[in-house]
């Protein structure tokens, strides 16, 4: 049975609904813990905007990533969890119980999840941030459908920018893949279904410098590094994928990150602030992906029982003086 708690204090808060908060919600409230998931102001983060995920075991055809995480909500708010929409404007790690303000509320907890995800890296270049909406995307599944029969530019050459290059290839006539070095980083057989798509073309070798357009995006200004020629390729559309950054500039000057960032976790998902866990992308930077998120999720829950456990000083299996 979930603890009862007034309508502000919860065991746990968990700031973030990507595939780690999903988890270590589902954890957290099916261990009798009263759990407030605070989402964001979308459900799913990054995940919930993939077409299709392959690599999750157990969907052998594959599952898009927005039911994937629908279904992972229904089973959190199965066992008790408490949902609210709501983005988190401060949270206060100094002082126990911990404080996080939303928009529109405020509330406490014994312990935290931290799984705000990371946010995709912008190119950074002129043109960037003026088209952003009226050409430039960082979301192939949210917009791809607006360039039925269009030409559009990919830029990057990991997992990720292949994967939307493909699925931009059921709508776009044609897909330009630019990547600044001479070959893919992607899986193998992503790089397959890309020789053997004849909408895609590879752009080896080049960086993008500059965003043209009028009212919108009319392509852009590419520079080889190998050979330094300026070109411009004309396109309707850029969607970037080169990297993400970390979501934890709520935390900054309150726990350790890392010199890219990430907020330091131990093996147990701990960091440096007693009570307080990480999970998924904000502290992954290895190997970011659906089934390491999860992994984490449930550890970061597991652990915030465990130390709930011992701040209210009762049994918990395996739980010593030094745990």
């Amino acid at each position: 049975m979930v603890h009862q708690q007034n309508n502000k204090l919860h065991d746990v808060i968990i700031i973030g609904s990507g595939p780690a908060g999903l988890t270590a919600a589902i954890y957290a409230s099916r261990a009798g813990l009263a759990t407030l998931l605070l989402t964001g102001m979308f459900i799913g983060g990054q995940a919930a905007t993939t077409d299709r995920i392959e690599n999750y075991p157990g969907f052998p055809e594959g599952i898009s990533g927005e039911e994937l995480t629908n279904l992972m909500l229904k089973q959190a708010e199965r066992f008790g969890a408490q949902v609210v929409i709501d983005q988190v404007t401060q949270a206060n790690l100094l002082t126990h119980p911990f404080g996080v303000k939303t928009d529109s509320e405020q509330y406490e907890a014994k312990a935290l999840v931290i799984a705000t995800g990371a946010s995709p890296h912008k190119l950074g270049v002129p043109g960037e941030e003026e088209f952003i909406g009226r050409g430039v995307s960082f979301c192939a599944t949210c917009d791809g459908f607006f360039y039925q029969d269009k030409s559009v530019i990919v830029v990057g050459g990991g997992n990720s920018a292949i994967e939307e290059a493909l699925f931009l290839t059921k709508f776009a006539s044609r897909v330009y893949v630019v990547h600044r070095r001479d070959r893919l980083r992607a899986d193998d057989i992503l790089q397959k279904r890309v020789a053997g798509n004849e909408r895609i073309e590879l752009v080896w070798d080049s960086i993008v410098t500059q965003i043209v357009g009028d009212a919108q995006v009319g392509g852009v200004r590419l520079k080889n590094l190998k050979t330094g020629q300026v070109t411009t390729l004309a396109a309707d559309g850029v969607f970037v994928y080169i990297g993400n950054a970390a979501n934890t500039q709520l935390f900054v000057g309150q726990i350790e990150l890392d010199e890219q960032g990430y907020i330091v976790t131990d093996a147990r998902q701990r960091t440096s602030i007693k009570g307080v866990f990480a999970a998924g992308d904000v502290q992954e930077r290895v190997l970011q992906q659906v089934v390491t998120a999860c992994c984490t999720g449930a550890r970061a829950a597991m652990e915030a029982e465990k130390f709930i456990a011992k701040l209210e000083d009762r049994a918990y299996p395996g739980l010593s003086i030094e745990s």
